[in-house]
């Protein structure tokens, strides 16, 4: 990168990888993260109270009926999966592609993805109702259903996450195991477990330097059918809105776009509460990400466009009732609202340099992010709502849905508890890899490997 500077002399490289000692390694919480911690945790907490309450009870204390079966559990779900592909958006191509400005992103990537996968598992189990039931699909499930595909390749997408996440991550734990004074016993002793014994020899980094481009490559073609699977579970689903063969490429093209947003979000809130953050998470940085979520967003552009003008132009039969729906009547607010905050400011703040400043940009990836949640409860409910079978003889509750207060304190735990998740990890973790930043800037290897040698 142009903003970085090359040490010249081996002593230099040492004071470098010294300030980059002191300025990445995990840090104690202050009290804005204590608090911040506590909320989440209070939050999760509520959702508990109430998912045992739904387990106690059953799926009445939710607004589900025999109309709308998937709700804003689903919506989330969705959700959760499009952020997941981060990790392979900014891990697996800015990596096989050599983008050498990637390293102070790519643990944050996957750190988002391995939360954000955890807590699409768990979601699908709340929406069950019945979580013990769980165990049929791995006795009696049928190979011919996309809900048996889905949970295929969410299961073999976690491992891969989990998997390029950690191998990673082995030579920074290492570097606390060693660098890290004064820290509690039983932190020293999780540091010693999860490191395996790593001794920071270089073929031990050849090894990894293999496995990470390896599992590079596996992620790209795994990470695309996760979310397209994802969408054949509705195309697959004789319903207006999702008889579509536009879904697959649409739900990935929005993932991308929320996963780029989530990245910029993850490293405008480091930037702004660890000092010397600024000096690795740099304006070039966010300019360059501003760009990528530009081009990902008018991707998603075309797309949207394709999902909705052809039915639009035709407005037949029971798609014209569902379209009406989202265009003029009850849910419009909302759908006009995501499209203009959601894609239409954020494309136009962000073409312009001074809108890919750290503080706008920030502004647009949480735009994008809201925009994108509720993006997947117009994917869901409103079609739910219009089934092309008449509803006929049924109760007038079950010709509507609201989510109970139930329902969004146990969605709003699944939300809290991947940013526990998140926020955890850079207690305890570098989330700026140290020997990545080092060798992005030129720092010679054998430096590195002698550095990370010498215990405190």
């Amino acid at each position: 990168m142009e903003d970085l500077i090359t040490p010249k002399s081996e002593k230099e490289a040492i004071e470098m990888l010294n300030r980059y000692n002191e300025d990445l390694l995990p840090r104690k919480f202050g009290i804005a993260g204590k608090l911040w911690v506590t909320v989440l945790c209070i939050v999760i907490a509520i959702g508990l109270y109430n998912y045992i309450q739904q387990l106690r009870f059953g799926l009445k204390v939710t607004g589900l009926n025999d109309t709308v079966s998937w709700g804003i559990y689903i919506s989330n779900f969705v959700f959760f999966v499009a952020v997941s592909l981060v990790g392979s958006l900014i891990t697996a191509v800015l990596n096989l592609l050599n983008v050498n400005w990637r390293a102070p992103l790519t643990r944050i990537s996957e750190v988002i993805a391995v939360s954000a996968i955890m807590f699409a598992g768990l979601i699908i189990i709340v929406d069950m109702g019945r979580p013990d039931r769980i165990l049929n699909m791995f006795l009696h499930g049928r190979i011919q259903s996309p809900i048996v595909w889905d949970v295929i390749v969410v299961m073999t997408y976690m491992t891969i996450s989990l998997l390029l996440l950690y191998f990673s991550l082995l030579p920074n734990i290492a570097f606390c195991r060693d660098r890290l004074p004064n820290i509690p016993k039983w932190q020293r002793k999780m540091y010693s477990v999860l490191s395996f014994g790593w001794e920071n020899k270089p073929e031990q980094y050849e090894i990894i330097k293999r496995a990470v481009k390896i599992l590079s490559v596996l992620i790209i073609p795994v990470a695309l059918s996760i979310h397209t699977v994802t969408s054949w579970l509705f195309a697959t689903t004789y319903r207006p809105g999702w008889d579509s063969t536009n879904f697959g490429a649409y739900f990935v093209a929005g993932a991308f776009m929320v996963g780029a947003a989530a990245v910029i979000a993850g490293m405008s809130i480091l930037r702004k509460f660890y000092v010397h953050y600024d000096e690795y998470l740099t304006d070039k940085h966010f300019d360059r990400m501003g760009r990528l979520l530009v081009l990902l967003s008018f991707i998603y552009l075309y797309f949207t466009v394709n999902e909705y003008f052809i039915p639009g132009y035709k407005m037949k039969g029971d798609e014209a009732e569902h379209l009406r729906e989202l265009f003029t009547g009850h849910y419009a607010p909302m759908f006009w609202s995501v499209q203009i905050f959601g894609m239409f400011i954020p494309i136009i703040v962000l073409l312009f340099k001074k809108g890919r400043k750290p503080l706008p940009i920030f502004i647009m990836a949480v735009f994008v992010i809201i925009g994108a949640w509720f993006k997947r409860y117009l994917i869901v409910i409103p079609t739910m709502l219009h089934p092309f079978l008449p509803l006929q003889q049924i109760p007038e509750a079950s010709k509507h849905y609201a989510p109970t207060l139930a329902e969004w304190s146990i969605t709003g735990a699944s939300l809290a508890g991947a940013l526990l998740v998140i926020t955890l990890f850079v207690r305890y973790f570098p989330v700026i890899s140290i020997w990545e930043i080092a060798e992005e800037r030129g720092i010679h290897s054998d430096t590195i490997y002698e550095h990370l040698n010498e215990k405190v």
